[in-house]
């Protein structure tokens, strides 16, 4: 049976993640993906969760208190501001990437272009060797079209000898349906 994208993202990112290790949720929405990183890692690890949204960040925090999860430090800023908030030194085990918009949201304020790319470009030098970076494309609204060509426009640029960077969509479906990039650091 062929998985749906959200299902095969998570686990590609359950494959390569250890207990103790630091994850990152690069837009934690309503913290699905926050909570499903802080069982990966378990209380020994860090989940570093951002949202540009208060609402976003209100919404993972209630998750998390209801989950009894301590290991979360939110961050009310774009991903592609990350690397002021992590300790220089810290390793990634990897990272989630919903992009698009908030659900059951103001669906005017999208992720970007500018911001992605950013945010994966920081993150690679931080991510461990068999680490992965997991995107959840969300492509058909406003932007979403520019935004998808941008991240693909950088990741068709990385080294293959450095990375390798998958994708994963079902291409008979209408609507503009999401697909999965995914970048490994070799």
């Amino acid at each position: 049976m062929l998985k749906t994208v959200l299902s095969y993202a998570h686990e590609l990112i359950e494959k390569t993640v250890a207990p103790g290790e630091t994850l990152i949720d690069a837009t934690c929405g309503n913290g699905q993906d926050t909570l499903f990183l802080s069982k990966l890692t378990g209380e020994t690890g860090q989940v570093w969760a951002f949202d540009i949204q208060e609402k976003a960040i209100e919404r993972a925090r209630e998750l998390m208190t209801a989950n009894d999860v301590h290991h979360v430090s939110f961050v009310h800023d774009s991903h592609a501001n990350l690397a002021a908030y992590l300790p220089h030194d810290e390793q990634i085990g990897g990272a989630v990437f919903n992009l698009g918009y908030l659900p059951r949201s103001d669906k005017s304020v999208v992720t970007k272009g500018d911001s992605t790319v950013a945010a994966i470009r920081n993150m690679l030098p931080l991510l461990k060797p068999k680490g992965l970076i997991v995107l959840v494309v969300y492509h058909g609204h406003p932007g979403g079209k520019q935004e998808k060509q941008a991240v693909l426009d950088y990741l068709n640029s990385l080294d293959q000898q450095k990375f390798h960077v998958l994708s994963y969509g079902f291409i008979n479906q209408k609507n503009d349906p999401p697909f999965l990039l995914a970048i490994e650091k070799r």
